[in-house]
């Protein structure tokens, strides 16, 4: 019996030698790109200083801590085997889902922003203030911290030999609560937001309103339809986890996990080229940068040139 139960844990083992450090290679990726965002961001002088940059900071933050807590699992179940507490094994769970349901709901009080902005920006201003935004932060995380108290609450939750610390199949009710409050509540009420926005802007243009108005609308919408890509893009990675959740398929799972790095990776990104302001600082910086190299070569090989030679 403890011969099968070894044989079956290298075999596992062997699964994760590819796919977890091609997973933690994306999430390095991501993780480097984030803190890229963050630092143009911060650097800016103001062109970037906006409540929508802050919250885009506030999901590469998500991002981040998703990539460094699933590259710490896959330590654990390659490097450190011998560490077999269920309670440790619940908590690193924890952190798992937590880092999950961090970026999925950090688009969603991004849509909340572009409601405030579009909806309540003349009757309530004070949406608009970045004191506004930093309490929506705040929600975001406290939410996010107290969503996945199930995986320590209760026992679902314990150590596999060869296996990362993960709800179980089996655990019905508890998989089917990940699912929905990780990713199909903030899903479902993005939406919800998108569709108000899209009516109302629909609306607006039918009646014909003012100019300055049906542009920023447009500007609104613009910008939501980013978050929505955005976000679509960073679902996409999960879909070979609800296959596999489905169905059982355990290729699927070895996939899901490589995905969603790889997806947040491809987000990071899009997040660049889709924002206009962000992509301009971007590409300001790196081509500067190589005009200021090209113009010291020209002074170089003006005041130095070379020296021609005889036949």
């Amino acid at each position: 019996m403890n011969s099968t139960v070894k044989n079956s844990t290298v075999s596992n083992l062997k699964d994760y030698y590819i796919v977890c450090p091609l997973s933690a290679s994306f999430g390095l990726l991501s993780v480097m790109i984030s803190m890229m965002i963050m630092i143009i961001v911060r650097c800016s002088k103001r062109r970037l200083h906006t409540v929508r940059h802050l919250l885009m900071c506030n999901t590469c933050i998500a991002s981040a801590i998703y990539c460094i807590v699933q590259t710490i699992n896959y330590i654990f179940l390659i490097f450190i085997p011998w560490e077999t507490s269920n309670v440790l094994c619940r908590w690193r769970g924890y952190f798992g889902y937590m880092s999950i349901s961090a970026a999925a709901y950090s688009y969603l009080i991004q849509a909340v922003s572009r409601l405030f902005f579009s909806k309540f920006s003349t009757k309530y201003p004070w949406l608009l203030t970045f004191k506004t935004h930093y309490y929506l932060i705040l929600i975001h995380w406290s939410i996010v911290f107290i969503i996945p108290l199930p995986s320590v609450i209760t026992k679902d939750i314990y150590f596999r030999p060869g296996l990362l610390c993960w709800v179980p199949l089996k655990s019905t009710i508890h998989v089917g609560y990940t699912v929905f409050a990780y990713y199909l509540v903030p899903i479902f009420f993005i939406m919800v937001i998108y569709i108000d926005i899209y009516r109302r802007i629909k609306k607006a243009n039918k009646r014909a309103e003012m100019v300055l108005n049906t542009t920023n609308d447009k500007r609104d919408l613009e910008v939501f339809r980013n978050i929505v890509i955005l976000l679509a893009i960073y679902i996409t990675g999960g879909i070979p986890t609800v296959i596999f959740i489905i169905f059982a398929m355990h290729l699927f799972y070895l996939v899901g996990i490589v995905t969603i790095t790889l997806s947040i990776f491809i987000e990071k990104i899009c997040t660049i080229a889709l924002d206009r302001e962000l992509r301009l600082v971007v590409s300001n910086k790196i081509f500067k940068k190589n005009l200021v190299v090209a113009i010291e070569n020209t002074i170089t090989r003006t005041k130095y040139p070379a020296t021609s030679r005889r036949p």
